[in-house]
Order: C-alpha cells, then structure tokens, then sequence
C-alpha cells in the first residue's frame, strides 16, 4: 500500500532494487509468509461468500482452529452456524466491504451489512423492517488462511432498528 517509507528501504539509491511492499517476507526462520495483500484477498473472499451464503467455500479460507472474538467461536463449524444465523434472521443479506487495510499477517476490514429483519434475532421477534448497521473486523492470517478475528458491531444501532430496544422513560 502505497510506497515503502520504512528504515530498511531508507538510502537503497537504485527502485529496481527495492523491495516492494507486497512482497512475499520471509520468517525468523526464513518461511515466506503470505503478503498483505493475499492476506486481504482471502479475508475479501470469505465476507463475499458469506455474504451470498456459500457456507462450504468457508472450509478453504478459515482454518479448523479458527476463533472469533469476543463470542468465543471456535472452528470453522462455528464460524457457518454464525454466518448461517445471521443469514436465517436477516433476509438478502448483503455485506459491503467499505475499507481494507492490510500489515503483515492482520487485515482490518470495515463494512456495511443490510437486509431486512425476518427472523429472530439476539432475542428479537422479525421486524420485517429494513436494516443496515456497521462493523469492524480485524482478521490475522496464517498459511492463506483466517486464524483468528476480533469483531465489533454497531449491535445497539441494528437493535434499536429492529425495535429491540426498551422505550426511555419520557418524565
């Protein structure tokens, strides 16, 4: 992402000699690790399947150790039931990835989710209202695969949109 303004770059006179940001790295042990931008490709790639309900598609882009945080959700068998969810409650579901930014083996991922609310959802009866909320997603990434998130979800924007919400007191 864009041209390489770190010290092991600094003072190297020739372009054609440098090292390009998106160049495979290798490891303390000399492995080369996947690049930034494969990194983001495979974590663009798993919010477009789920985003179209291709659960089975998931098994080659998360791996079996995988975790989700803060809900604690292990595997990639957990990650579908998640997805599968949200898809159940939510009806034509669409995820829009916003922004991307990638270092190392993290991706950070804004996006927008919209649908409409027809099923039961964190304890809400269907709506049948349509919705759209937000959320961040920082994805670490191992061996062309997501090993570990950490998400946050405007959870109590997408609540008060499907009514879930008690009334304040109006005194």
């Amino acid at each position: 992402m864009g041209n390489p303004t770190d010290a092991r770059h600094a003072g190297r006179g020739d372009p054609s000699h440098e090292e390009r940001a998106d160049s495979p790295v290798p490891d303390e042990k000399g492995r080369i690790m996947s690049t930034g931008n494969d990194n983001g490709a495979v974590v663009r790639d798993c919010f477009e399947k789920a985003s179209r309900g291709d659960l089975d598609a998931l098994d080659a882009i998360v791996a079996t150790d995988y975790v989700l945080h803060p809900g604690e959700v292990h595997g990639v068998e957990g990650l579908k039931e998640t997805v599968a969810s949200y898809r159940k409650a939510i009806a034509d579901l669409r995820i829009t990835i916003d922004q991307q930014f990638m270092e190392g083996d993290h991706v950070a991922t804004r996006y927008s989710i919209r649908g409409r609310h027809e099923g039961e959802f964190m304890g809400a009866r269907p709506s049948g209202r349509d919705i759209a909320f937000t959320g961040i997603t920082i994805s670490r990434c191992r061996d062309g695969k997501i090993v570990e998130e950490w998400e946050l979800v405007d959870a109590l924007g997408l609540l008060a949109q499907i009514g879930a919400l008690p009334e304040a007191d109006r005194a």
